[in-house]
């Protein structure tokens, strides 16, 4: 990330398209890049990282041609003929056959076992008629080659296995391991550093007072982070007063790559902020058209905060090692070094749970991604029928909590979880999707359709 960094005024800008601030976002973000740093990791542990460098093949995936099923294989040109076959032998996976076949000859063959030279087809087992040492068959259902895997195939010597930025699935993993790979460079998690502010609220076990509930956004936003592979730092919760905001600001600054915070952001909390953040960096208080959601606080704070005010207690790397004991993280915590290279971006999202959790998804996700060095695609919106009436001002985005179906038909429905508010947190717990209606979209009608994001496998 580049280091080059003028700490500027807080501003507010005009509403914000949910486009614009995409834009927006990523265009802050370019000149910071993704995290440098690398690491090599043993396989599983790999699961989830993000690739460092491509990954090139140096052998053929597979190695040779091999049989596609278990059957008999045997010349493609014997199948002009039609004639029964003999059994000469068997070729087991992991036993290459040696011996040359004459015509009218063939092998039973197992998965996966390597083809004999001059052997090109494969007939399945069950296609076959066994009388002895012959064998006959259909040879009207098969045509040459058949059956039979060709070398490199899946993958040929030279090429791009797998392309650096690519998030490392199971599937990946699988591949590497079939390239006779063990180990795998990735870059280093994105450490991001989150914590909650407002007076009301309790951390979970605390007992009960009058006018407190207790912090939910502090355990789904931190869930949302692991699922995507960060190193979380938790900070816990700050009460709505400036000078341990500007406290709290300075340490995540310190400890990390990204501060994210919930609350304290609406139109009069920004406004008794404005003036700390100034210190801090350059932070835009973003209002934007959608539901739930709307106010949003971007920007990047002073990668060596303290020295911007003199007056602020002084952090220690004694301060540090206390913030990161927080973590649920704690197998990589004696990784985490203290940064006063590079701004931290900072995230504030509403502090309503649901509103929290879109605005995460929506915007926090893929900042991340872009931090992280990930390629990474928008989630793909389909189509559903709606079955209900769903109100709707034009103007802005609206994402609802929604449940899929498929009709009688087969075509896929889609109904509201209820209740729409944005700290209805029971609304996220029962969709398995979110409808996405956009800006210029008025009521919907039953039978009309709409566009759904799939939450699986991003909450």
């Amino acid at each position: 990330m580049s280091a080059n960094f003028q700490p500027a005024a807080a501003t507010t800008a005009q509403t914000l398209t949910t486009t614009q601030v995409l834009e927006q976002l990523s265009a802050l973000l370019q000149p910071l890049g993704a995290v440098a740093e690398q690491e090599t990791l043993s396989l599983p542990d790999a699961l989830d990282r993000v690739l460092a460098v491509d990954v090139i093949c140096h052998v053929n995936v597979p190695p040779h041609d091999n049989s596609a099923m278990d059957g008999y294989a045997f010349a493609g040109a014997e199948l002009a003929h039609g004639q029964p076959l003999r059994v000469v032998g068997t070729v087991l996976a992991g036993a290459p056959w040696t011996q040359s076949l004459s015509a009218g000859e063939c092998v039973k063959i197992m998965t996966g076992a390597v083809m004999p030279a001059g052997l090109d087809t494969v007939v399945p087992h069950e296609q076959v008629t066994v009388n002895g040492e012959l064998i006959a068959f259909d040879a009207r259902k098969l045509a040459a080659g058949a059956n039979r895997r060709l070398r490199g195939e899946d993958l040929q010597q030279g090429s791009v296995a797998l392309q650096a930025g690519q998030r490392l699935t199971p599937a990946a993993l699988g591949l590497l391991a079939s390239l006779g790979l063990g180990q795998v460079s990735v870059r280093r998690r994105l450490r991001v550093a989150y914590f909650s502010t407002g007076d009301e609220l309790l951390s979970p076990g605390a007992e009960p007072r009058e006018g407190a509930i207790y912090d939910s956004n502090r355990f789904s936003l931190q869930g949302l982070l692991r699922r995507l592979g960060t190193h979380v730092l938790d900070l816990g919760s700050v009460p709505d007063e400036p000078c341990a905001l500007e406290e709290r600001l300075r340490e995540a600054a310190t400890l990390a790559d990204v501060v994210l915070t919930s609350g304290g952001i609406s139109a009069g909390e920004a406004d008794h902020t404005r003036a700390m953040l100034q210190r801090l960096g350059t932070v835009q208080f973003w209002r934007v058209a959608m539901r739930p959601g709307r106010p949003l606080a971007v920007g990047l704070l002073a990668p060596a905060a303290m020295a911007l005010n003199p007056v602020a207690e002084k952090f220690t790397e004694k301060s540090a090692t206390s913030l990161i004991s927080l973590s649920a993280d704690s197998s990589e915590n004696n990784s985490i070094q203290l940064s006063t290279k590079r701004p931290a971006l900072l995230l504030g999202l509403p502090g309503n749970p649901v509103a929290a959790m879109v605005s995460f998804l929506m915007f926090v996700r893929p900042a991340l991604a872009q931090l992280a060095g990930e390629i990474a695609a928008p989630a793909p919106l389909l189509q559903a029928i709606s079955t209900e009436r769903m109100k709707k001002r034009p103007g802005r985005t609206e994402y609802l909590r929604g449940v899929l179906a498929l009709n009688e038909q087969g075509q896929a429905t889609v109904r509201t979880t209820g209740p729409q508010g944005s700290g209805v947190l029971s609304s996220m717990v029962q969709a398995d999707c979110i409808i996405v209606l956009d800006d210029a979209r008025g009521d919907v009608l039953p039978g009309e359709c709409v566009h759904v994001l799939l939450l699986q496998g991003l909450i």
